[in-house]
């Protein structure tokens, strides 16, 4: 499935002259949906609309930044967005996200305890969990013999042109600083530095750079290991069980949160929580996991799931792994951008 370059804010402060106060919206006919590319399925869309009369315009994207600078822009007006955790904290920072009503949210009380405490958005208070998910290294065993357990093992000369990673700057930076030992709330000027020469050693010895697909390539046999979104893995490991394997990175793993946001200046502000309300029954939102395997944080969706489901190790990771969230770096993206842009650009990819 398609997800997206993680690339921070860099001018998220201009978005706050976006749009006026939302007009009451007690006679929405429509919903304007913006969201991640390949990430709600039509049948979720038809049965919204067949049940309330609420035609979704689904307009989507590839990027927290895309989406972004369609709303600074101004080209066009949203009802409900998609933003990742980090996104969600630096809007919530800037005034851009309307407060939800959760008394027109009863279906929130399947979204599980973990999921209320986290710092973008402790309360939820204006946002949604929809789907979360991990970065892990997704492994063709038949090719694969030798143990890959972190980051160190992928990046070796004996893969050479076999690797597959996301096309993503803040992702790949964070990959090398916890090879440093350092979290990805590290991000400074100093520690890009010292990540610089990890990389550059690194990036020449990938094949694909695939933030969209990247299954594809290990199903097509291109590549034979590489670093992948969570739910890319587990379908991997569906079609193809006992070929594929996922394994969360032992220096240290990113958790994403994926959520629903209803944009300032939303038009259909009441159509928008109905919609959020009715992706959050359990049946519907067990939809969902269906077509896209990651991690449902709808707990009485998940109670749906068939056993095999529940058992995919990408969707479901055994254990206690350790994980963390991306938190908004501000002015430092721009860092972060350049240091990948250049090192990409060297290594001839």
């Amino acid at each position: 499935m398609i997800r997206f370059a993680r690339r921070t804010l860099v001018a998220l402060g201009t978005l706050a002259g976006l749009g006026a106060a939302p007009p009451p919206a007690a006679a929405a006919e429509e919903l304007n949906l913006f969201a991640w590319s390949e990430y709600v399925p039509q049948s979720v869309l038809d049965g919204f609309t067949e049940e309330t009369g609420i035609q979704v315009n689904y307009e989507t994207y590839a990027s927290n930044e895309e989406m972004l600078a369609k709303l600074l822009s101004g080209a066009a007006s949203y009802d409900l967005i998609q933003p990742s955790e980090y996104v969600i904290e630096a809007m919530v920072k800037e005034k851009l996200l309307v407060p939800l009503d959760h008394a027109k949210l009863p279906n929130l009380k399947n979204i599980g305890q973990e999921y209320w405490n986290q710092p973008h958005d402790p309360k939820l208070a204006y946002s949604v969990p929809y789907m979360q998910g991990t970065v892990g290294i997704a492994v063709n065993t038949q090719k694969v013999k030798d143990p890959v357990t972190g980051y160190v093992d992928v990046f070796q000369q004996k893969y050479d042109g076999r690797i597959v990673i996301l096309d993503d700057a803040l992702e790949i930076v964070t990959w090398g600083l916890a090879t440093l030992g350092l979290g990805p709330d590290a991000v400074t000027k100093a520690n890009l530095e010292k990540v610089r020469p990890v990389l550059a050693k690194w990036l020449p010895l990938v094949k694909v750079y695939d933030s969209d697909s990247p299954k594809t390539p290990l199903l097509n046999g291109d590549v034979d290991l590489g670093i992948v979104w969570s739910g890319e893995a587990a379908i991997l490991i569906k079609e193809q069980p006992g070929k594929f394997g996922y394994v969360l990175p032992k220096e240290g793993a990113h958790m994403f949160i994926d959520n629903f946001a209803i944009p300032k200046g939303a038009e259909h502000v009441d159509a928008a929580h109905r919609f959020i309300d009715y992706v959050l029954r359990p049946e519907v939102s067990r939809k969902i996991s269906e077509e896209f395997p990651y991690t449902n944080p709808n707990v009485a969706a998940r109670k749906l799931l068939t056993p095999e489901e529940r058992a995919n190790p990408a969707s479901y990771p055994p254990g206690n792994p350790k994980l963390s969230t991306f938190r908004d770096i501000g002015p430092l993206a721009a860092d972060v951008d350049k240091l990948f842009t250049d090192l990409k650009a060297k290594s001839g990819s």
